[in-house]
């Protein structure tokens, strides 16, 4: 079954291009893992410092090889430092058919 989750954070003022530069990045090194099925990434339209990143993994097990990848660590403490929240914002979520 495929592990299906919402990651969400706002940007700080200030630092809309490096994010989107640092996210850019990020979303072409997991759409290559080989258990990343969708790794879509939104701006909200009225506001586009709030990011909105949907991923679709595999499985719960692809899912866990893109939390122990090594990009992952430095992606996060770069992009910590830059949004307001202090961590993405994570909901996990489950297909109705």
């Amino acid at each position: 079954m495929n592990k299906t989750l919402l990651a969400e954070f706002t940007v700080k003022p200030g630092f809309e291009e490096r994010v989107a530069a640092l996210v850019a990045d990020f979303a072409a090194t997991v759409r290559a893992e080989p258990g990343n099925l969708v790794f879509d990434v939104f701006t909200k339209e009225s506001e586009p410092r709030a990011y909105w990143i949907f991923e679709v993994y595999r499985s719960e097990a692809a899912f866990a090889e893109h939390i122990a990848a090594p990009h992952g660590g430095p992606f996060n403490n770069q992009l910590v430092r830059m949004i307001e929240e202090s961590a993405s914002v994570l909901t996990f979520l489950t297909s109705t058919g």
